[in-house]
């Protein structure tokens, strides 16, 4: 027996610092409740999406921990750079266990980061690119390959010949800038394809739609539109049905809105090349509480696109 009693105590004492050591390795520590900040561009669908995403993983580590996981979304009125700090300084004095976010503007955007890294508040960057320089886990996909994807086909149905334009979504939003660069880049490929306007339309649908109203008067001649951003595509395809140009004007939409959809089973639009907004917001929130626990988390994860047509999109 006191041979045995030996044993244990020696073993106990063998157990004692792989356990400490277990409780500081990376992701092993742990809360009984986190509370994480959801903040997009703008009030928008496609960020309801992303909101969706995010409530997804949080019960999804609710049920596998047993920790109570808070979703907090604040999104600007206006896609307003100001508004958008504010929303942020204003959370860093609440302490969040994190914050993913959206950005209008990098430039504008910096500060605000920088505060919340100089108070150890975990951030994620999602459908966006971080700020040049900053060191911050990016949730998104191949922004330019996307929009590729779109003006590609767009110069497809038009036989590489026409007057095409883009609606630009926000000019200073990282992934809006590259999709409009990377359509430009595809139609100065094909000689017959001239680009004859571009709008600005601030990722608001209704903008959207008086922008292209606009510049399709201002052009009878107009054969194609792409976009930049998900409000672009709804705004464009009402202006087309207001303007009975179904038959005249062909478009390749962007992203899997509700309203996108129903214009590719009407037919107003060709196609959309969608991204992803559930799984953005899901990785978000996994990589903010992943930051919280310790672990190591990858600078950049590419939830992936989809390309939707009347075949896959049912109706």
């Amino acid at each position: 027996m006191k041979k045995l009693a030996l044993a244990l105590a020696g073993a106990a004492a063998l157990m004692l610092p792989l356990t400490a050591s277990a409780q500081d390795a990376p992701g092993t520590m742990k809360k009984a409740s986190y509370r994480f900040l959801i903040v997009p561009k703008v009030v928008h669908p496609w960020f309801d999406k992303v909101n969706e995403g995010a409530q997804m993983a949080a019960a999804a580590l609710k049920a596998q921990t047993g920790s109570d996981i808070e979703i907090v979304y604040s999104a600007p009125q206006t896609a307003d750079v100001v508004q958008q700090v504010q929303i942020v300084e204003s959370a860093i004095s609440t302490r969040p266990d994190g914050i993913a976010i959206d950005l209008l503007d990098p430039s504008g955007n910096r500060a605000s980061l920088e505060a919340a890294q100089g108070q150890k508040i975990p951030l994620v960057v999602f459908d966006s690119v971080a700020p040049e320089g900053m060191k911050i886990p990016t949730i998104g996909m191949d922004f330019c390959k996307q929009a590729k994807i779109a003006s590609n086909r767009l110069v497809e149905m038009l036989g590489g010949e026409g007057e095409v334009a883009i609606m630009m979504g926000v000019p200073t939003a990282p992934n809006h800038s590259i999709r409009a660069q990377c359509h430009r880049d595809v139609f100065a490929a094909h000689p017959g394809i001239k680009v004859v306007a571009e709008g600005i339309d601030n990722d608001s649908i209704e903008t959207a739609q008086s922008q292209a109203a606009a510049i399709m008067q201002a052009h009878p001649n107009l054969k194609g539109w792409v976009a930049s951003d998900a409000a672009g595509p709804i705004g464009i395809g009402q202006a087309i049905v207001e303007s009975g140009k179904q038959d005249k004007v062909k478009m390749v939409g962007l992203d899997n809105l509700n309203e996108m959809l129903d214009l590719i089973r009407s037919g107003v639009a060709d196609s959309s090349s969608a991204s992803l907004p559930e799984m953005q917001g899901y990785w978000s929130v996994m990589l903010l509480w992943a930051q919280v626990t310790g672990a190591p988390v990858p600078d950049y994860v590419d939830t992936g696109s989809a390309f939707l047509t009347k075949a896959n999109v049912g109706g």
